[in-house]
């Protein structure tokens, strides 16, 4: 019986294969759609989770209250990990992790850059990170120890065991390779090159209320994790009594990638609204495939009738009809799933350039195999259920004769179906067209400084003890017009954030409560950035020794502060106080699409590792590139010329929403290309239903243009209706996800114009070319009785 499903319906497939086509063609688009999505968001699901131990993992965060509103960071003060392995039994170990920065490493004669972190020892023993060779559980215990990941010892070893082997970093320590870690999987949000334990850093690892590393935990087995968040929430207070209003707790390492987003000191999303938003689309593309699938098997129904009547007179049963269309449907989409595995082969470096991800398929992998079958026949009986029940159910005197008529309700679920079609793809235009709307909005935001002609550039080696040289040589060369330092780059929020700072008149509460962040530069700051000065003066540390004890506001931190005229006024932070130097105008360092900080910027000579170059426009960059690299190889000639343009690293903010944006285009197109199909099947089921309606017309006298013009006024009024539909849920959508953006456009009636007519049109050029061919048909033919 099988056999005879299987060779009849090769024999239907192979007779209409124009429609079969259209039909593999649809279905196919729609698995590889899914396919490949699956793959992202298996990765996405996969982020941290691959510890032995990952249940017990959790990272501290602080929570604090400022004027009522509850805000939550992940940048802890050092002494919280001893505290907590000292005063609580329930923590097994606890790490604190350095923010990453660049180091030369060298063996022999092979040196070369990687970005690496400085850890307590226990880090290894949190984090159970697959081993090549070595030991890491305690590669740490040394304080000149160093691991390394495979790919850095590769390159600095070859083909040389690194086990033991001496490494030098920045050409002044000496580390021994302890261990060597596998390649951190593309599902972690760690990235690091080496290891080495935390030594260096203790005057900010003893501050309570400097908060500068990010503390990891592993709490003991079957440890109660909310009951111990209570237990713990007073840790710095206990510490630093005048924050009453701070408290820290645990949050599952887990949950990080993908429910880090709070809203008043309560996680609330994150990523895991793009996954649902990403699978959410994957399944209606699929859907609109299979809705694809029942409107061209319908629209072919009135062909197919006497071909269920002959089979019913024969003796052919309702059960047996419906095993023969359902065998069809699968069919259709076993062929259509072994395209699929094709298209999403074609598809994935794409989608790999988009997201900036190395996603793959192995044809080897048993999981893509039984994910497949569970698509095709999941597919196949979706897609086929309804045709196979509505061809089932034909009577065969009806049938036979001629007299089989479609009842209002198919008509009307068929559009119904299209119209889902199209509101669809409305509401992925709409979400399309604001997306790039959004990052064109942040994109045009006035950054506060000049990003053209600025170049940044690690200080490390010789450069920091060379660096008023560097400076002298480097304004004399005619290539640069201003140099500063930094403790951190102007582009990213690596500074740290500090409470308890105090000023002339603030209250008790705004000392507690307050928050800003710190930042350290010596001299030349705004000259260099290009910021614009408000009222005050610049630091000036190389030449002033006194701006040790002075400060900068940016406009944020004065309004924060409530100050008027606060040029000459003091603040205290701990035990120093400062004065108030200048005021400059807000600049964006962090997200663009946030609400600016309060930040304050101290003079400094310590912990200056950014150097920041503004170029002379006049001259080609290029040319100031040579001169600049010329200068830093006289002075620092053991490490390589590494640079970073301000204005690229500024625009690499817009990556995230720019891959959103662009999937969103990309399922736009698809979900668009294959509704067009969809309408195309009802175009013809349309035509062929009336085309004894269009003979008679046009022996009436009906012109060719008034019959096109029938016909196309029936699908127009079905996409309209989508896009009454779609606009609401469209509108609903996009301001949703504009909530989580602070700076932001608002949306406006044009944009559901723009995607209505849009929808309008493509709907009008798909389904034209099958009304004029039923208008221009000859009504002889239509007409004449069989």
């Amino acid at each position: 019986m099988i056999k005879n499903y299987l060779k009849t319906s090769w024999r239907s497939l192979w007779k209409n294969k124009g429609y079969s086509a259209i039909n593999i063609i649809g279905l196919s688009a729609g698995i590889a759609a899914v396919l490949v999505i699956a793959l992202w968001v298996q990765n996405q699901l996969q982020y941290d989770n691959f510890y032995a131990r990952k249940g017990d993992i959790y990272k501290l965060w602080n929570r604090y209250s400022d004027e009522g509103k509850v805000s939550v960071h992940d940048v802890t003060s050092g002494p919280a990990a001893m505290a907590l392995m000292e005063d609580y039994p329930e923590v097994e170990h606890a790490a604190r992790m350095y923010w990453s920065t660049d180091r030369l490493l060298t063996y022999g004669n092979q040196s070369l850059k990687s970005a690496g972190n400085e850890v307590d020892p226990s880090f290894l023993q949190i984090f159970d990170f697959p081993a090549i060779s070595g030991s890491p559980t305690h590669a740490l215990d040394g304080q000149k120890n160093i691991v390394l990941t495979q790919q850095l010892a590769r390159s600095l070893f070859g083909s040389e065991d690194p086990l033991g082997k001496i490494v030098t970093l920045d050409n002044e320590e000496p580390y021994k390779v302890t261990a060597v870690l596998a390649d951190l999987p593309s599902h972690t949000d760690f990235d690091f090159g080496y290891l080495i334990p935390l030594d260096n850093i203790e005057t900010y690892g003893n501050n309570w209320n400097t908060y500068t590393f990010y503390t990891y935990v592993r709490l003991r087995a079957g440890t109660d994790a909310e009951a111990f968040n209570q237990k713990i929430a007073p840790l710095v207070r206990k510490h630093v009594p005048d924050l009453k209003s701070n408290s820290v707790f645990l949050y599952p390492m887990s949950r990080m990638h993908l429910y880090s987003r709070f809203e008043n000191g309560i996680p609330v999303g994150g990523k895991i609204e793009e996954v649902r938003l990403v699978i959410g689309i994957g399944l209606l593309i699929l859907c609109i495939a299979c809705i694809n699938f029942i409107n061209l098997s319908t629209a072919r129904s009135q062909k197919r009738a006497k071909e269920v009547g002959v089979r019913k007179v024969v003796g052919a049963g309702k059960r047996s009809l419906i095993g023969q269309f359902l065998t069809e449907s699968v069919l259709i989409a076993f062929i259509a799933g072994i395209l699929a595995i094709g298209l999403s082969f074609a598809a994935l470096p794409l989608f790999n350039a988009v997201l900036d991800k190395p996603l793959s398929l192995s044809v080897a992998d048993p999981l893509l195999w039984l994910a497949l079958l569970g698509f095709i026949l999941g597919t196949g009986l979706l897609a086929g259920i309804y045709p196979a029940f509505v061809l089932a159910a034909f009577q065969p005197v009806k049938t036979l004769k001629g007299l089989i008529k479609k009842s209002r309700y198919t008509l009307s679920l068929r559009e119904v179906l299209v119209i889902m079609q199209f509101g669809i793809a409305v509401v992925l235009i709409v979400a399309t067209l604001v997306m790039r709307l959004q990052i064109r909005h942040a994109s045009e935001r006035n950054v506060g400084y000049m990003t053209s002609q600025l170049i940044e550039i690690p200080i490390e080696g010789d450069a920091a003890n060379h660096y008023e040289a560097i400076k002298a040589e480097l304004l004399r060369s005619g290539a640069v017009k201003g140099v500063t330092r930094t403790g951190w780059s102007i582009t990213v929020n690596g500074s740290s954030t500090s409470g308890n700072i105090s000023w002339e008149g603030a209250t008790p509460e705004q000392t507690e409560n307050s928050s800003f962040v710190l930042a350290r530069t010596e001299s030349d700051f705004i000259n260099t950035l290009g910021l614009t000065l408000v009222d005050g003066r610049d630091l000036d540390y190389a030449r002033l020794p006194a701006d040790s004890s002075s400060v900068l506001l940016n406009e944020t931190a004065v309004k924060t502060m409530g100050l008027e005229n606060p040029i000459g006024k003091y603040l205290k932070k701990g035990n120093t106080t400062y004065t108030i130097v200048g005021i400059f105008k807000d600049f964006i360092y962090d997200s663009p699409y946030r609400d600016v900080s309060p930040m304050l910027v101290s003079a400094s000579k310590n912990w200056l590792l950014n150097m920041i170059i503004r170029t002379d426009e006049h001259r080609p960059m290029q040319q100031n590139l040579q001169t600049i690299a010329g200068i830093l190889k006289k002075f620092n000639p053991a490490y390589p010329f590494n640079y970073q343009f301000v204005d690229e690293r500024y625009a690499e903010k817009f990556n995230d929403q720019q891959q959103m944006a662009a999937l969103s285009l990309i399922f736009s197109l698809l979900a668009i290309s294959i509704s067009c199909l969809g309408l195309f099947g009802l175009a013809s089921y349309i035509a062929e239903t009336r085309i004894k309606e269009i003979g008679i017309r046009k022996v009436l006298g009906a012109s060719v243009s008034s019959v096109a013009g029938l016909l196309s006024k029936d699908f127009v009024k079905l996409v309209l209706i989508g896009v009454i539909i779609a606009c609401p849920v469209a509108w609903w959508a996009m301001n949703k996800w504009l909530e989580d953006f602070a700076y932001r456009i608002d949306t406006q009636w044009w944009m559901f114009a723009v995607a209505g007519l849009a929808a309008v049109v493509i709907a009008l050029l798909t389904v034209s070319g099958q009304a004029i061919r039923a208008a221009v048909a000859n009504p002889v033919d239509s007409l004449r009785d069989e």
